[in-house]
């Protein structure tokens, strides 16, 4: 009988902030896939409210003790070359609705031709289909409340961003 090899997929992102939507994506690609990496990339086009650290902070706070088979990994570049890099056998993507799969398939498509990466879809829960990092930005630094939309850690960290508190501020908080 031959050995089992390890599945392992990428699902890449700037995270800013992680949101329910994503928790749907990585609940249902680890279904698919034995071990999942959480690619927090750096998009230079892309103006974050995080710092990088921070939104690996958070995605850590989100998903490390109810899912071992997670990696939460920083990375610049390339994800193809960061894909090859970590072993995954593809890319997986949460499609919204037909703009991103328009955008998603384009990319895919290069990803496998320059790369030799397949990237895999998956439909989101129509929940979660108007459910945007960047929406989510807008509704929480206008006092909006984000709590249907992000896991408490996020809505937490949202509010302290909107009032000025700093994850080492916190920290800080919590010691005295």
């Amino acid at each position: 009988m031959a050995d089992h090899q390890k599945r392992v997929v990428v699902f890449p992102g700037t995270f800013d902030p992680i949101t329910n939507g994503h928790l749907d994506v990585i609940q249902r690609g680890l279904i698919l896939f034995d071990e999942l990496i959480v690619a927090v990339g750096t998009n230079p086009e892309k103006k974050t409210l995080f710092t990088s650290n921070e939104r690996v902070e958070l995605i850590c706070k989100v998903l490390a003790s109810n899912h071992p088979d997670v990696r939460i990994e920083a990375f610049a570049g390339l994800t193809v070359d960061f894909a090859r890099k970590v072993g995954a056998e593809a890319i997986l993507r949460g499609i919204r609705n037909s703009s991103d799969l328009q955008f998603e398939f384009q990319v895919a498509l290069t990803n496998r031709v320059v790369a030799g990466v397949e990237t895999v879809f998956i439909m989101t829960k129509p929940d979660f289909a108007f459910t945007s990092s960047s929406l989510i930005k807008q509704i929480a630094s206008m006092g909006g409340d984000v709590s249907a939309l992000t896991p408490p850690p996020v809505t937490e960290a949202l509010m302290n961003k909107r009032s000025g508190i700093t994850s080492s501020d916190q920290h800080l908080e919590e010691i005295d």
